[in-house]
């Protein structure tokens, strides 16, 4: 019986994606998830369950840092902001992704 992955982030790419979306500029949880969601195309969903921890885990690492302010919508949220060292882990993540898509697709290639 076939697996169905519906959607799935792979591990350790959620960090990588969170990291590219603050990139662009500060925004709250939502905003994030929405945007990897619409640039995807909806093929990423990402699930409160795993944006919130993420965003915790790499506020104590210090790749982002985080303040309330006021939505458009007049509603109290935390934006998340990247800092200097997410910037640069981001260009970490985005080497040895882009490293490792190589290897997959090298791998998936048919014989010849």
């Amino acid at each position: 019986m076939p697996i169905d992955r519906k959607n799935e982030i792979l591990p350790g790419t959620l960090e990588m994606l969170v990291l590219k979306t603050l990139s662009l500029g500060a925004l709250h949880g939502y905003g994030i998830s929405q945007h990897i969601r619409q640039l995807s195309k909806d093929v990423l969903q990402v699930e409160e369950g795993s944006l919130y921890p993420a965003l915790q885990r790499m506020e104590l690492k210090g790749l982002v840092s985080a303040e309330w302010k006021i939505t458009p919508t007049k509603r109290r949220a935390r934006y998340y902001k990247l800092t200097a060292a997410g910037r640069k882990q981001l260009g970490i993540e985005q080497s040895s992704f882009a490293r490792v898509v190589e290897a997959i697709a090298t791998v998936m290639q048919p014989e010849s």
